[in-house]
Parts: structure tokens; C-alpha cells; sequence
């Protein structure tokens, strides 16, 4: 499965964003890691049946998938300056929810995508 990032950019404070993350075949879990600079990777997001979150994001990004499309995309709004990472897909299959927000459970990754919120 190969997955194509998208959507990353520029933006001011309490902004928004929509990542789009594209896979060329279907996974069980599609979830999105970020990483900042200086810091390890952390989970965000995951879609299997139902939604999962970060603490730090619960409230303010919305993670959804289109099966049709084999999409899945974050919508992040009230953007800030902390949030200022590269943001990563991941995918695959059989994950149990034990493991869900660790990076390691994942089969397969997208390339990252710049998320730079100013303040």
C-alpha cells in the first residue's frame, strides 16, 4: 500500500487545515503521526471503526475517511504554533486498540506533509 500526503502548509494561529492522505489499497486502521522538529513522533489520530485521539488534539482535529476513495483526512482547526510538525500517514492491518497510537503497529507510511502554524 503506498500513501500519498497532502495538504500541509502555512497558517496563522487558530487557523485551519485539511490534510488529505491518499492509499492505493485498503487498510483496516488509517491514522495520522507528527512529528516536530527536535522531537519524536507522536500519534494524532486513527480511524478504524470508530475515532481515536490525542489529548492534545481531541476537540480540535477531526479525522475521517472516505472508503470509497480509500482517503483519510484531518480536519484541524483552532490551529497552534505547537502544532507546527510534519505530519505523517500510516496505515494497516489487524491493530488492536492496545496499540493503535504507537507508530510501530504500522505497516505502511506516506512521506509527511509541513504543517507550519505561525502565532
Amino acid at each position: 500500500v503506498q500513501l500519498q500526503a497532502s495538504g500541509g502548509g502555512l497558517v496563522q494561529g487558530r487557523g485551519s487545515l485539511r490534510l488529505s492522505c491518499a492509499a492505493s489499497g485498503r487498510s483496516t486502521t488509517m491514522a495520522w503521526f507528527r512529528q516536530a522538529p527536535g522531537k519524536e513522533r507522536e500519534f494524532v489520530a486513527a480511524f478504524r471503526w470508530t475515532e481515536y485521539y490525542a489529548d492534545s488534539v481531541k476537540g480540535r482535529f477531526t479525522i475521517s475517511r472516505d472508503n470509497a476513495k480509500n482517503t483519510v483526512y484531518l480536519q484541524m482547526n483552532s490551529l497552534k504554533p505547537e502544532d507546527t510538525a510534519v505530519y505523517y500517514c500510516a496505515a494497516g492491518n489487524g491493530i488492536i486498540t492496545s496499540t493503535i497510537r504507537q507508530g510501530t503497529a504500522y505497516n505502511y507510511w506516506g512521506q509527511g506533509t509541513l504543517v507550519t502554524v505561525s502565532s
